[in-house]
């Protein structure tokens, strides 16, 4: 039998077609292989990071005697509070004439709890009554006392009862190892004008605010 020159061609082109097409699906697999094991050979590892945060304790406590120290946390007394601390001044201030000079001393501290340090100013709570024809001044001190050495002055002589100029913020340690912060001292005085009234009644209150500062 005869096979012609043109049909041998074509067979043998065909079983290369089909060689090249093996070839072809025998390469995909090898790459599919390849890239399976690449995929099973990946690691993994972590790390993990916490922190805890908890507050501190701030409070700021007064006296009228540089001794005992308490909290007068209003400026009016309720349920929870006695109310401001009453200062005492040199002279009965119930019985003022012109020209009168009064002085109290107050000391102020960060109790031994606070654990940070406070930046303090002092600002008028307000008045009530007749508080006119009356003067003051406040200075920190270096000791207990209106005698003592004057350290700065808060708030200039012959300051209005009842107005706080802006003044200088002062500075309050904190306690340390369950023992207060050193207290900041402090002197009133104050003068009753030439017109003060006969039976004029009136109180004042002052607020003395710490702001806690950052511990770094």
């Amino acid at each position: 039998m005869t096979i012609s020159t043109s049909t041998a061609s074509s067979a043998t082109d065909a079983r290369r077609a089909r060689n090249r097409r093996l070839k072809a699906v025998l390469a995909g697999g090898l790459v599919l292989g390849v890239g399976a094991a690449v995929t099973l050979a990946a690691w993994n590892d972590s790390e993990f990071a916490q922190g805890t945060f908890a507050a501190g304790d701030f409070n700021l406590e007064g006296s009228v005697d540089g001794i005992a120290y308490a909290e007068h946390a209003t400026a009016v007394a309720d349920d929870d509070s006695a109310g401001p601390a009453l200062l005492d001044f040199t002279v009965p201030t119930l019985n003022l004439a012109p020209g009168d000079v009064v002085t109290s001393a107050f000391a102020v501290r960060l109790d031994a709890t606070t654990t940070n340090p406070a930046n303090l100013v002092v600002s008028a709570e307000g008045t009530s009554g007749v508080v006119t024809n009356l003067t003051y001044s406040l200075v920190q001190t270096a000791t207990f006392g209106c005698g003592g050495t004057e350290v700065e002055t808060l708030v200039p002589t012959d300051t209005a009862i009842g107005v706080v100029p802006t003044g200088p913020a002062v500075a309050l340690a904190d306690g340390a190892t369950g023992v207060a912060g050193a207290p900041v001292f402090v002197c009133f005085t104050v003068t009753a004008g030439d017109d003060l009234e006969e039976g004029q009644t009136g109180t004042a209150t002052w607020e003395f605010l710490a702001t806690s500062e950052d511990v770094v």
